[in-house]
């Protein structure tokens, strides 16, 4: 780059979030996300990786916020690793990412998450699972067999919004369960596969 050529949008908007985040002026580290979310991936991302292992979690998380939007080779392997971060509103904000950014590889990590204690965190995956569409099916139907209650309930959801044809069987199973929730999510994945319940009642 010439010395006297401007400075590239996405490197200002880059510098703008790490001053607002030294300055904890959350509008204006959001700005800064998203005009930092309209630059190329392929310079953005690399600066931007490193976030994910500084010491403040707030500059973790608003790495995730922006890379969430950023598609690049390196970025699922990155939200997938963020799961397991130490603080709570970055896993959510990393299980979040993924619902913009599905990552296959991540599968078996959200479908481990669906029975955490953290409702908040358990419905996140729930919702990354369905961005994830009939590459979870299996894996959702696996919990809903083996998994505990909270589990199961938010494996029901997802497979209720995937709408894959392979989960009928199984829903129609559902409608039997000692849970009302369970239940109250297989009549609705069974109505949106365009398959009346009311058939299958006694």
């Amino acid at each position: 780059m010439p010395a006297n050529a401007p400075q590239p949008l996405w490197q200002e908007a880059l510098q703008a979030l790490e001053a607002a985040l030294n300055l904890q002026d959350e509008e204006r580290a959001e700005a800064a996300a998203r005009q930092l979310t309209q630059g190329p991936p392929e310079e953005v991302v690399p600066h931007l990786l490193p976030w994910l292992s500084h010491s403040d979690p707030d500059r973790r998380w608003w790495a995730l916020r922006v890379l969430a939007f950023l598609p690049h080779p390196q970025v699922p392997r990155a939200l997938r690793d963020a799961l397991r971060d130490p603080d709570p509103a970055v896993r959510h904000a990393a299980t979040l990412a993924l619902r913009h950014q599905p990552a296959p590889e991540a599968l078996e990590d959200l479908l481990d998450l669906l029975g955490s204690p953290d409702r908040l965190l358990a419905e996140l995956a729930s919702d990354a699972l369905v961005a994830l569409g009939k590459w979870a099916t299996e894996g959702l139907m696996r919990v809903i067999r083996e998994g505990p209650i909270q589990a199961r309930a938010q494996a029901v959801r997802a497979l209720a919004r995937v709408r894959d044809v392979r989960a009928i069987p199984l829903l129609v199973e559902l409608l039997d369960d000692p849970s009302p929730l369970i239940t109250q999510w297989a009549e609705e994945g069974l109505e949106a596969l365009g398959v009346g319940t009311v058939f299958f009642w006694p």
